[in-house]
């Protein structure tokens, strides 16, 4: 079993910048890649971001040049950096990982952007 929390979240308005944390426990030997998501009312979960363990990166193009994904493999801790943030980000984001073929998520953090 895997845990990840997350942390980070909140109410900011458009223009500003939040960082989320994702810090993962448990049986996490074999993690690879970790990955942010995210979920508005009303539409589908999607990806935000992903990063490998050798920090090779993957963005959507909705968030590219505005969100930096990194990791801190000695902490077990997946970091989401977002700046130049718009109303359109405002979403519960949650992180992800795969396991042996077992998908994990965090219970998710709420990003609220005003305009």
């Amino acid at each position: 079993q895997v845990q990840l929390v997350e942390s980070g979240g909140g109410l900011v308005q458009a223009g500003g910048s939040l960082r989320l944390s994702c810090a993962a426990s448990g049986s996490i030997f074999g993690i690879n890649a970790m990955g942010w998501y995210r979920q508005a009312p009303g539409k589908q979960r999607e990806l935000v971001a992903t990063i490998n363990s050798g920090g090779s990166t993957n963005y959507a193009e909705s968030v590219k040049g505005r969100f930096t994904i990194s990791r801190d493999n000695a902490k077990n801790t997946v970091y989401l950096q977002m700046d130049s943030l718009k109303p359109e980000d405002t979403a519960t984001y949650y992180c992800n990982t795969v396991v042996k073929f077992t998908t994990y998520w965090g219970q998710g953090t709420q990003v609220t952007v005003s305009s």
